[in-house]
Order: structure tokens, then sequence, then C-alpha cells
């Protein structure tokens, strides 16, 4: 079994959930930032699921990570932190974080490596490292700063400031900001529209926009341009240009 954490597989909705479970907080531990990005893996290898959510048991999605384990972690350990808490960028299906209450440090720091963040109302964003005299280790920073900016990313992370869920949707953190009693729903409405997709597009295009953030416009374009052109050989494409003439839902296959 999972150390901290639970996998749960919905094949009638194509959905792949990892749920944080180490009650009351859900404190994530170093052994189980390696644990977490096999299941990443595992559920982008499965075929049954089209869609991976990720999310928390009880009132909070994540206070963090275990303090006590940066000084027993080994050097070695503590420079994979950025890889594991990565595996949602990797994947190459859509990833969704359904957050409520605390979701701070590295809980924040693997939302902000999925595609969707999904809010509640109760929601509190941070990292605190400052306060411990540390800074972001898994991408946090860096990742903020290309959403949000320089100046707001100081004013989080310098700051170790605590973002409502309601602010993070207004300066772009979170895609979404929902009541806490809708959450659940918001997110299963997310997962069935994107199912609704075309899976060798949705795939094309997380990958084109992850490869090219940093890129120049110019190699962007060419990237984007290269990408559209072998598209249109797919079996999806063609399936979408002939239920769009035929006025009928598409089939896509993935292919």
């Amino acid at each position: 079994m999972p150390d901290g954490f639970r996998v749960e597989v919905n094949a009638g909705d194509e959905r792949g959930d990892i749920v944080l479970d180490r009650p009351p907080l859900n404190v994530i531990t170093m052994p189980e930032r390696e644990e977490l990005r096999a299941a990443f893996e595992a559920l982008d290898a499965d075929p049954v699921v089209r869609i991976i959510v990720v999310r928390g048991a009880g009132e909070h999605f994540s206070s963090g990570g275990e303090i006590r384990g940066f000084l027993e972690a080994s050097p070695e350990h503590v420079s994979r932190l950025a890889w594991n808490i990565a595996a949602p960028a990797r994947c190459t299906k859509p990833v969704v974080a359904a957050s409520r209450g605390y979701c701070f440090g590295v809980g924040f720091e693997l939302a902000l490596a999925c595609d969707f963040r999904l809010a509640s109302e109760t929601c509190l964003y941070a990292l605190p490292e400052q306060r411990l005299g540390q800074i972001p280790g898994s991408g946090g920073a860096a990742r903020l700063q290309k959403i949000v900016g320089i100046t707001r990313a100081k004013d989080i992370v310098m700051r170790s400031r605590r973002l409502t869920g309601r602010q993070a949707h207004e300066w772009g953190v979170a895609t979404e900001c929902v009541a806490d009693a809708e959450l659940e729903a918001a997110t299963a409405a997310l997962v069935a529209e994107l199912r609704g997709f075309p899976p060798l597009a949705q795939r094309t295009a997380k990958k084109l926009l992850n490869d090219t953030e940093d890129a120049t416009l110019s190699l962007a374009i060419e990237l984007e341009g290269a990408n559209y052109s072998r598209l249109r050989s797919s079996d999806d494409f063609r399936e979408g240009v002939e239920a769009f003439h035929a006025k009928r839902k598409p089939n896509f296959r993935g292919s």
C-alpha cells in the first residue's frame, strides 16, 4: 500500500484519482514523494484512464511536507524532489488538482505542476518555506513566477503570504474557484468535459504548451505548426471533420 495516499480508478468515468490521505493535514513525507511519482506514471500508462485527478481526503489538500524529513534526507534524495513533484507535468494526460483548506509547501508545488487547479473558497495556497529558513525546493517559486510574474511571486514567496482560492483565481493561479460544497461536482464536470475532447489532440496541446513555455515566439510558432501538420493526418482529425459536416457527435479514438 502507498504511504499516505491511495489510488482510485473509475473505469466508467475514465478517471484515476490520487487521494492524499494522512489525516488530519495530509502531510507529505519524503518517501511518499517517490511513491506519488510512481503513481502518476502508472495512471498515465493505464489505458482505462483518460483524466487524472489529485485531491485530499478531509478538510485539507495538504499542509505541506514533513519538516523532520528535510534534515534526515540525503543530498541525493533531496536532489530528486523537484523531479518527483513534476510528475503531473510529465504525464501525457490532463491532470486536475482539486484543493480545499490548506494547500501549503509541497502540496502547493504539486498542484502547480498540474494542468488545472480547482480551488474551493476555503482553499489557502502558500509557500511558507521562508519561515523555516528555506526556499521552495520542488519548483514552486519557479512555476509560480511563470504564472503570476516576478512582483507577485516575490510577494507570495518572500512574505510566505497565504493566497485565498478567490484571489488565486483572480491572479491566474487557480483555473476556477467554487463554493466548498461544489468542489467535487466541479471536478467531475471538468473531467467529463475533458473526456469529450480527442485524446491525441489533448496530449499534443499539453506537450506543446509545456515545451514552448520558455521558447521564443518564433520557435513556439514553428513547433505549433509542426504539431498542427502532424495532427492533420490523424484519425481523430478526420473523424472530427466528418462529424462536424454530418452534424453528429464525434467518436474519437486517440489515434
